[in-house]
């Protein structure tokens, strides 16, 4: 893609700044929320499945100076902007997930995140362009997503990804034996409406008791408001690059 077929967005409030496409996929508040979860500190490994534009690694970076980033991308032109975005702070790989190549495979990670795409196209219509069908369309299964993360965890490693509510019993029971520790955070719109997202999050070898938290209520009051309506905390997140607790 040449410049005039991108626009450089703001992120974070202007911490992280991101080439994206005009039209095609582009990366909203879903990366920047998964990222704000992620308890990592300086030193540690981190994986991005599925990274886009580098989006949610790159947030991850910006609050947390140190860290060891690695993104996984598909499609070549996304791949190529997540490197460019990352300006050598992000090693991204053009691969597929279903494929990694074999000096990822012989890598642990500390955390491993992933936003999968999120419409199972057996009760969904595909997007017209090809590049957002691949980032919204389900072509690799969910579980297969699920596996691959847990592969490339190291012992007591946590794995996070975000997705759709109903998608719950499909992560669910995708995941490996030996993840543990499990913790749900659903996402609402306001209060008073149903979740219409989670995070999950698992840790291998993990042994606690599942956790399913309070919803994260994303804007104040019962109905849109025109202007900037987040609750507080998300706020913070989106425009600060804090972290939220989980």
């Amino acid at each position: 893609m040449n410049d005039t077929e991108l626009t450089r967005d703001a992120f974070l409030g202007g911490l992280v700044h991101l080439w994206q496409p005009r039209s095609g996929y582009r990366a909203g508040v879903d990366p920047v929320l998964l990222a704000a979860t992620i308890p990592a500190v300086s030193g540690q490994r981190v994986l991005e499945l599925g990274c886009g534009v580098g989006a949610a690694a790159l947030c991850l970076g910006a609050r947390v100076a140190g860290l060891e980033l690695v993104g996984v991308e598909r499609e070549r032109s996304y791949a190529e902007l997540a490197d460019r975005n990352g300006e050598g702070r992000l090693d991204v790989v053009h691969a597929d997930i279903a494929a990694l190549p074999l000096t990822l495979r012989q890598r642990q990670f500390d955390h491993v995140l992933a936003n999968p795409p999120y419409w199972r196209r057996d009760s969904s219509v595909a997007a017209s362009v090809p590049v957002r069908e691949a980032a919204l369309g389900e072509e690799t299964p969910l579980a297969l997503w699920v596996e691959v993360a847990a592969k490339r965890l190291a012992p007591r490693g946590l794995l996070h990804m975000i997705h759709r509510a109903e998608r719950l019993p499909d992560l669910l029971a995708a995941l490996p034996r030996d993840m543990g520790s499990i913790e749900v955070l659903p996402i609402a719109a306001r209060t008073g409406r149903s979740a219409e997202r989670l995070i999950l999050r698992a840790r291998k070898s993990g042994r606690a008791d599942f956790r399913l938290h309070a919803p994260l209520i994303l804007h104040r009051g019962d109905s849109h408001i025109d202007g900037d309506q987040y609750a507080p905390q998300v706020r913070d997140a989106l425009r600060a690059g804090a972290a939220l607790s989980f």
